[in-house]
């Protein structure tokens, strides 16, 4: 029988101040406060809190920043340890508020040194403008924004050289032009509007040339560009109906007014697009999913004029938006640009992430390899939620063009 040793009694008593400080960083900064008054010994202790939490209790929404000012205040000018997390949380800001949310978000990166921020603002709208500076730190590892607004300084991001994780969600960039980082390798954008600088808006630049990881969904207004990715390893694109980019022809073919810079409409005769927005800054990636839920976006088709070579390309994702009959030219300009790919999933008319059908498919035995794609592939998988005729068109392409057969999971 084992027995193990008494317990001595001592309880919080025996750990050690290192020990006691990073447990208080996980709590709530209230609590993690309050706790200076259950002995002589924590009076103080909650200064060496690694962590940060401001407006983090589970049981409340945060409260309107006017409510809390001077507890933040106090709180952040503690002279302490370095921060490991800093999270803040807030509810209403005032215009007049937000010279001092600034100055919190900044006294945390600068003076706390914190590495890892996060800001999350629980509004319906956005309500924290960041000054138009860019942030600076020699620490800051993780960055993560909710419901706030950057402008063109602030996603300049060359003076925080360890940044390595970058999450916009729900953001507003404004008026910007890059975004730019020399050490980012994850960068998340979602639900954000990407340049509200009409009449005349702009693309915002990417520029992070050690990502490898992208991941960019439901975005407003105008799609990025993204500049050349040489390490990135797998993205994640999805546009949605709240994507700008959209071909005017598509919904009315007698539109004669349609900007899109890639259709015949007159209006575009002096605004043609001669560069690729997407594909090009994707085409170092192993894995790509690809997806476009509205058939009016013009992003992809405008790229694939100008369709780069995936020589890493592994495994890719498509949804039915690259599936068009008659002659699949989405389809078949990215296949045939993927000399080693090895697996191809086609999501068909079912968003998923569960479907009602899947069917397995690779190379018949019967007849002679596609001299046009990849003889690395080895899987195609279909997933959609019935084998109607729309489906099955793809079947025959794939089968006839490629000799790609198919049998249920």
């Amino acid at each position: 029988m084992v027995r193990f040793p008494e317990a001595d009694g001592r309880g919080i008593d025996a750990m050690p101040d290192g020990v006691l400080g990073h447990i208080l960083g996980f709590l709530p900064a209230e609590d993690a406060v309050r706790t200076s008054v259950l002995a002589p010994r924590l009076r103080h202790l909650w200064k060496s809190a690694t962590g940060l939490r401001i407006g983090c209790r589970d049981e409340d929404e945060p409260r309107p920043m006017k409510e809390n000012q001077e507890f933040v205040d106090r709180l952040l000018l503690r002279q302490g340890t370095p921060l490991h997390t800093c999270e803040i949380r807030l509810g209403e800001i005032q215009a007049d508020d937000m010279w001092r949310a600034n100055f919190w978000v900044r006294h945390a990166i600068q003076c706390c040194k914190a590495r890892t921020l996060k800001v999350k603002i629980s509004s319906d709208y956005y309500s924290l403008l960041l000054d138009n500076l860019p942030l600076v730190s020699r620490h800051l590892t993780k960055l993560e924004l909710h419901c706030v607004v950057l402008r063109n300084s602030s996603l300049d991001f060359t003076s925080c050289p360890a940044l390595e994780v970058l999450q916009l969600n729900r953001c507003g960039l404004w008026k910007a032009k890059k975004i730019v980082s020399n050490s980012l390798k994850h960068l998340e954008i979602i639900w954000c509007c990407i340049n509200d600088a009409y009449p005349d808006p702009s693309r915002v630049h990417i520029c992070a040339p050690k990502l490898q990881s992208l991941h960019i969904d439901d975005i407003m207004d105008i799609a990025p560009m993204l500049d050349r990715m040489p390490s990135l390893v797998k993205a994640f694109i999805r546009l949605t109906e709240w994507c700008a980019d959209v071909c005017a022809k598509l919904d009315d073919p007698d539109c004669t007014d349609c900007l899109c810079e890639v259709c015949d409409s007159p209006g575009n005769a002096d605004r043609g697009g001669t560069s690729c927005v997407l594909l090009n800054g994707l085409s170092e990636a192993k894995s790509l999913v690809l997806i476009s839920t509205y058939p009016s976006l013009i992003i992809f088709k405008g790229d694939l004029r100008w369709c780069p070579v995936f020589n890493n390309l592994k495994t890719l994702l498509l949804n039915d938006y690259w599936c068009v009959p008659d002659n699949f030219h989405a389809l078949t300009s990215i296949l045939e640009h993927s000399p080693v790919l090895e697996k191809l999933t086609l999501q068909l008319f079912s968003e998923g992430p569960k479907h009602n059908v899947e069917l397995i498919g690779g190379f018949s035995v019967m007849g002679p390899l596609a001299a046009t794609i990849s003889k690395h592939l080895d899987t195609v998988e279909i997933k959609c939620e019935v084998v109607d005729e729309k489906v099955l068109k793809v079947l025959e392409f794939l089968s006839s063009t490629y000799n790609i057969c198919f049998s249920f999971c």
